[in-house]
């Protein structure tokens, strides 16, 4: 039994240790600048490959949030307004909130699925439906 536990704490020694704060989903910063009365995100499209979504539904989400009109171009997103990056990742945070991760067990390994004319967003991780507006 002893050389159980001796073997036991030599193993745990061995682990890394996790680094941060124990979650492994970070929300992506979005990343760009100013090109006169304009404000370019250049990761636009990174920032939807980490959430997993249709690039039109978080385009369509921002702007109506900011208030604003834009379009996407190739990797990014062109807002036609000057918009400070802090109340654009609030944005962000906020769609990530609502619509990947999971209400249940905090994972982001959701999927949107439609049924009839409500949406849902179900979680991969824990098998959880919940519903979200459909209307952005």
């Amino acid at each position: 039994m002893e050389n159980y536990e001796k073997l036991l704490e030599e193993a745990y020694g061995k682990i890394k240790k996790a680094e941060g704060n124990g979650e492994r989903f970070e929300f992506p910063k979005a990343e760009g600048h100013f090109e006169g009365k304009k404000t370019i995100i250049t990761n636009f499209c990174q920032i939807v490959s980490v959430f997993r979504r249709n690039p039109e539904h978080l385009q369509k989400f921002l702007l109506k949030e900011l208030a604003a009109s834009g379009q996407k171009e190739g990797d990014r997103l062109v807002l036609n307004i000057k918009v400070p990056s802090s109340k654009i990742n609030q944005k962000i945070e906020e769609y990530a909130r609502e619509f990947v991760i999971c209400k249940e067990c905090g994972k982001p390994d959701t999927e949107l699925m439609r049924e009839d004319r409500i949406t849902f967003i179900k979680c991969m991780a824990c098998g959880a439906k919940h519903s979200v507006r459909s209307k952005i």
